[in-house]
């Protein structure tokens, strides 16, 4: 039976009336995502229509899922909200904290001897504020949230960016930083600007190499890493039909690869046998009776021009496979063209690592057609030439894997199974063939690529495909191989050829396991005691901010950030991910992954104060020492990348007042304003160019800090003449309440006390 089951039939109960009451208030039929919308306001029954990329509306969340890495903020935050118990069902996963590198035995007891302490912490406050705690080895969130939790038509939050993976069962999940769950978990609205929407029809039917995997491929070569921005992805037609759910997982999983906010799809067929091979029958049945209203109206899709903001059309029939990068999620290309482009470029062809798995490709079916590539290998006798990497989703993928044979065929190759954890795919990989910086290539079924992303060496060229073609290439060993047209030379001397992939859709004798890994809070937690060590190197207790104010004068440049710049550059995860609960250790890592626009070095920045050039941490702690703000400039789309508060929390907590850049990636913008510091944007772009090493800003007219009223700030150059540059922000009252309190926590704790 499903996990909150009461909770979803009274979701379902009040759908139809809602929906019909929303669509009388637009005059038009409705898509999914504007049906689930309209179903969770946080007022309840509609009482108006939104305008799309305007709005901003309260929303009602079902249900929160946290991984390890960022519930540690997350809660520690939640305990200054005066709650006894989280207001509505939440679960905390640990899976970002294992390291993989010998196998998943001594993987897991390494992560438990070395992240015990973080274990034990979210343990006994998941088990004190009533929240579920799925222990180290149980799985990767995402996988384990639509194992479980994910239901058609529901909306959830979580604190990682790939919680959009549910979207696979039909949900609206949408990442968020921790701030914006503790919201949700005190009891408080959920606040979203009312998404645009974008279809993607898709007709035809996957054959031969190509894959689910591939549709968001070539939807990332489409949309670009910021094409998203803004909006659902909504996905329709025959073609999404024939996907199996957890090939819709996988695209919806990657639309955080674009910026989407999230992407679903509507319940169909695949959806109700997906839930009843998971134990779920009383979802499926209470699903059914709501049907028409967990997908979009007829009249939608038949004419979806008319619906959607924007459109893009697929025809699975003539999709090819895809390996998208590298450094970029969004740089397509089709198989067997990349070669060519790798020999232009100066690509490394030599591939030395195949990595399966992650939270984007983990699924019983992505195992098993991955598998039929991996037994051709045996079966012909092809030595595979890369060295091959396994992350299965969850212990019930595992075990279930384990049992039908599927992970002895990797380990007749001699695969690493490694922990059901994220590994590689976050940067916890101790990589043991490579030392250095050396050029190389891996390909991975993972869903970012970016620079030092999965072992830390800036030239590792990651590429991205599905699990079935990350095996053809390792076992070929080389990017350039084409496993549709091209053979192998097997240890006999013979040529041969693999054939296409096949696997189940799911298990043919259902899923196994023996521990899921879940363990249930007590009903009563005011007893259990959650102990923090002063003396901790990861974990701190919080302090609230105080409120900026709107008097910032002479606020120093800290740094002019060059390019790209994601939430990676910004707080690099790896071996940092061990200080994602103590706030002042972590902040040693801000931005020093950033290039800096002045010399074009990562982690050199001047020092105003003493002419020196340090660190991008040590300058700011200068600065904040002093009592002197400072300010960080931007290009477009920063703060690209995963949910990861701490890329907020940071600068606020080293005293950067304000964020100034060409365009925000939606959750960093989110964080910023949570946080309680000004993200801003040029009214005019090329005003980035004015901003000089030696600046110094100086804010006109923030005591005006008004909804819709762009801020004028004077920017003070060092041989003293000066630009007054207009900066645009898309802040509410609301979240101007936030800046002017200190941050969204302290208007909570007001509101409580």
């Amino acid at each position: 039976m499903a996990f909150d089951i009461d909770m979803i039939k009274e979701v379902y109960a009040s759908m139809a009336e809602r929906v019909d009451k929303a669509r009388e208030l637009t005059g038009k039929p409705l898509t999914l995502s504007e049906k689930i919308l309209y179903a969770h306001l946080w007022d309840g029954m509609p009482t108006k229509a939104f305008t799309r990329g305007k709005d901003y509306v309260d929303f009602a969340p079902d249900r929160i899922a946290c991984q390890d890495a960022t519930a540690q903020m997350a809660l520690l935050q939640f305990m200054q909200a005066g709650k006894a118990k989280v207001a509505v069902p939440t679960t905390v996963h640990c899976d970002h904290l294992i390291q993989a590198k010998q196998g998943a035995a001594q993987d897991l007891k390494r992560a438990n001897e070395t992240s015990n302490e973080v274990f034990d912490f979210l343990g006994s406050v998941s088990n004190k504020y009533g929240i579920g705690f799925w222990k180290p080895g149980a799985g990767i969130i995402h996988q384990v949230v639509l194992e479980n939790y994910a239901f058609p038509g529901g909306m959830m939050i979580g604190t990682d960016s790939h919680t959009v993976n549910a979207g696979g069962l039909g949900m609206v999940a949408i990442g968020v930083g921790g701030a914006d769950a503790v919201d949700v978990m005190a009891g408080m609205a959920w606040e979203l600007k009312f998404p645009k929407l974008i279809g993607v029809k898709l007709t035809g039917k996957l054959n031969g190499w190509t894959s689910a995997k591939d549709v968001i491929l070539k939807v990332a070569g489409i949309l670009t890493v910021k094409g998203g921005t803004g909006a659902i992805i909504e996905y329709f037609g025959e073609g999404a039909k024939n996907l199996s759910c957890t090939g819709k997982g996988t695209i919806c999983n990657m639309g955080a690869e674009v910026g989407a906010t999230t992407s679903t799809f509507g319940y169909d067929d695949s959806m109700e046998r997906y839930l009843r091979a998971t134990d779920r029958a009383d979802i499926a049945d209470a699903a059914n009776k709501v049907r028409e209203y967990l997908t979009g109206d007829d009249e939608v899709y038949a004419n979806p021009e008319q619906y959607f903001d924007e459109l893009i059309e697929i025809n699975l029939d003539e999709l090819r496979p895809h390996l998208n990068g590298p450094f970029t999620p969004d740089l397509a290309t089709p198989v067997g063209q990349l070669g060519e482009k790798a020999k232009e470029n100066g690509w490394p062809i030599k591939v030395d690592w195949g990595l399966i798995g992650s939270c984007t490709n983990s699924s019983y079916e992505d195992l098993t057609r991955a598998a039929s590539i991996a037994k051709q290998a045996v079966d012909k006798k092809i030595k595979p030439k890369s060295d091959f990497g396994i992350n299965p989703g969850s212990e019930q993928i595992r075990y279930t894997a384990e049992r039908d044979g599927i992970l002895k065929i990797f380990e007749d190759l001699d695969a690493t199974v490694f922990t059901n954890a994220c590994g590689p795919c976050i940067g916890q990989w101790d990589r043991s063939d490579l030392k250095g910086e050396e050029k190389n290539t891996i390909v991975h079924s993972f869903n970012r690529n970016f620079s030092k992303r999965a072992d830390g060496n800036p030239n590792t060229h990651a590429f991205v495909g599905s699990p079935e073609m990350v095996a053809a290439i390792a076992i070929s060993g080389r990017l350039d191989f084409d496993p549709m047209t091209d053979t192998l030379i097997n240890e006999n001397g013979e040529e041969v050829k693999l054939d296409e992939p096949n696997g189940l859709e799911l298990p043919t004798q259902g899923f196994a396991v023996e521990d899921a890994g879940y363990v249930e809070p007590v009903v009563d937690g005011s007893n259990v005691e959650v102990v923090v060590s002063p003396t901790s190197e990861r974990l701190q207790l919080l302090t609230p901010f105080e409120p900026i104010g709107d008097e910032i004068k002479g606020a120093k440049l800290l740094i002019k950030a060059f390019g790209k710049c994601t939430t990676d550059h910004i707080s690099m995860a790896g071996p940092w991910l061990r200080y994602r609960g103590h706030l002042d250790n972590i902040s040693n890592n801000m931005l020093i992954g950033a290039v800096n626009a002045f010399g074009k070095k990562t982690n050199f920045v001047k020092n105003q104060l003493t002419g020196e050039y340090q660190g991008v941490p040590d300058v700011a702690r200068a600065y904040k020492a002093k009592g002197v703000y400072s300010i960080v400039v931007g290009d477009h789309n920063y703060g690209e990348g995963s949910s990861r508060e701490h890329a907020a929390m940071e600068p606020r907590h080293l005293g950067v007042a304000a964020v100034i850049v060409k365009s925000f990636a939606r959750i960093h913008e989110t964080n910023l304003k949570k946080q309680g510091m000004l993200g801003l944007t040029f009214a005019n772009e090329s005003d980035y160019d004015l901003i000089q090493e030696d600046d110094t800003f100086n804010f006109l007219d923030l005591n005006e800090f008004a909804p819709d009223k762009a801020l004028n700030v004077e920017v003070v150059h060092a041989d003293g003449s000066k630009d007054v540059i207009k900066l645009n922000h898309s802040y509410n009252n609301s979240q101007i309440a936030w800046f002017n309190q200190g941050s969204a926590l302290n208007l909570i704790k007001k509101q409580n006390a």
